[in-house]
């Protein structure tokens, strides 16, 4: 077995998180256009055995119905959806609400290590990780307190530019070696396995305006908060691409679906849902739209980025 059984750094991490970082600064994907070409085509067939690792937002939680309490998993999230489309022959979902890229390598709860799951038998992988590591919940709850301060103004930003660099932007790039020895460990496990890493879907509205009371943040703190998150998809694109990993782009999809929008129209609950979910997770709708972008990956064929 390969060392992948604890997370480890080092120069390669150290060179990896630059390449991020320079990614992160406007060199954009690059990287992404040297990958090489992929060298197994797994996602087609009865044949396949589909592994999904993940947080909550692939997990699902508060959809019906919960098939896991402890890890709030659902029967109608992504994962489950494209292995009933794909109709492989064995599926395991490990995915956990609350896991960041350490649960890959320690139980969480009952949830043994995800990466367990995985052996050379494995054909297709599908991994969601890295929105914990940054602290999504702490990032919500920070900005949701300070929007008293200045509702029209951008509270939250200031705060995370304190220091006088970007908080926010260094948490992402201090990420990306964590994701980085996830996938190389996944490849070591399940080494002839096509594997796919997944964005995060649109969660505020992408030409920056804001909600609200509907979201509690500041005005121009909208903006913020959703070039953040268009930094960590960044950064998972690109630490995909130098893991001979593939790239399911579930934001473009979800533009127009974000958590401001009306009940009918929304894939993405607010603060308070209305419709079975987590609050600032994907309802079952958000679900059906990422199992649709994974799909749409998988029948592109296999490459990187």
């Amino acid at each position: 077995m390969a060392n992948d059984t604890r997370p480890a750094g080092g120069a390669r991490g150290r060179r990896r998180a630059a390449v991020v970082g320079a990614a992160l600064g406007g060199c954009a994907l690059v990287a992404a256009s040297t990958a090489p070409a992929a060298a197994h085509s797994a996602g087609h067939g009865r044949d396949v055995r589909y592994v999904a690792l993940g947080d909550s937002y692939t997990s699902g939680p508060g959809i019906p119905s919960q098939v896991d309490a402890g890890c709030a998993r659902s029967d109608h999230n992504y994962p489950t959806l494209v292995a009933a489309q794909r109709q492989v022959a064995a599926f395991t979902d490990v995915s956990c609400a609350g896991a960041t890229t350490a649960q890959m390598w320690q139980a969480q709860g009952t949830n043994p290590p995800q990466l367990d799951s995985l052996g050379r038998g494995t054909d297709l992988v599908t991994v969601q990780i890295g929105g914990n590591d940054v602290g999504f919940g702490s990032i919500i709850g920070t900005c949701a307190r300070l929007s008293a301060q200045d509702p029209t103004g951008n509270p939250c930003e200031r705060s995370y530019q304190a220091s006088g660099y970007d908080q926010l932007t260094l948490a992402i790039v201090r990420t990306a070696p964590k994701v980085d020895r996830v996938l190389r460990a996944v490849h070591a496990r399940a080494p002839h396995a096509r594997v796919v890493v997944v964005g995060y879907p649109d969660l505020l509205p992408d030409d920056g305006s804001g909600c609200f009371p509907q979201v509690p943040f500041a005005q121009r703190d909208f903006a913020y908060l959703r070039d953040t998150e268009k930094r960590l998809n960044l950064m998972l694109r690109v630490v995909a691409a130098l893991n001979r990993a593939e790239y399911a782009d579930t934001y473009t999809p979800t533009v127009g679906h974000d958590m401001c929008k009306a009940p009918a129209d929304r894939w993405i609950e607010p603060l308070q849902p209305a419709a079975p979910a987590a609050p600032a997770h994907p309802n079952a709708q958000g679900e059906q739209a990422m199992a649709r972008a994974v799909l749409a990956r998988l029948d592109e064929g296999p490459r990187h980025g």
